[in-house]
C-alpha cells in the first residue's frame, strides 16, 4: 500500500514563500515520478508541476513556472514544492501523486495525497 502525504500548507500573504513536503512510504519512491496538483474551489484540478525518477528532471504549468521549484530527496523517500512570489489566486488544496513517468496529466498518476491546504491572503 503506497501512501502519499502532504505537509507545509498554511494561510501567508501575497508575495510570502512556502515550502510543501510530500513522504511517501509503501513503495519504492526512487522510482516514482511525483507531481504536484491543486484545486481551487469551484475549478477543476490542474497541473502545478513534476520531476522525473530518479535523476530530477522538472517540468511546470505556465502558471508556475518561474515562481515555484520541484525537488526531492531519494533517501528521505519526500519530494517537496517551492512556492515563491505567491498570489491569492495559488489559494488551494496541493495534492501530490506518484506515477510511472513525468506529466502534466493527472489521470496518469497512481497514488494521491489527501491534500494541504495553501491560502494566500492579499
Amino acid at each position: 500500500q503506497v501512501q502519499l502525504v502532504e505537509s507545509g500548507g498554511g494561510l501567508v500573504q501575497a508575495g510570502d514563500s512556502l515550502r510543501l513536503s510530500c513522504a511517501v512510504s509503501g513503495g519504492t519512491f526512487s522510482s516514482y515520478a511525483m507531481g504536484w496538483f491543486r484545486q481551487a474551489p469551484g475549478k477543476e484540478r490542474e497541473f502545478v508541476g513534476t520531476i522525473s525518477a530518479p535523476g530530477g528532471s522538472t517540468y511546470y504549468a505556465i502558471s508556475a513556472k518561474g515562481r515555484f521549484t520541484i525537488s526531492r530527496d531519494n533517501a528521505k523517500d519526500t519530494v517537496y514544492l517551492q512556492m515563491n512570489s505567491l498570489k491569492p489566486e495559488d489559494t488551494a488544496v496541493y495534492y501530490c501523486a506518484a506515477g510511472p513517468f513525468a506529466i502534466g496529466s493527472a489521470r496518469q498518476y497512481n497514488y494521491w495525497g489527501r491534500g494541504t491546504q495553501v491560502t494566500v491572503s492579499s
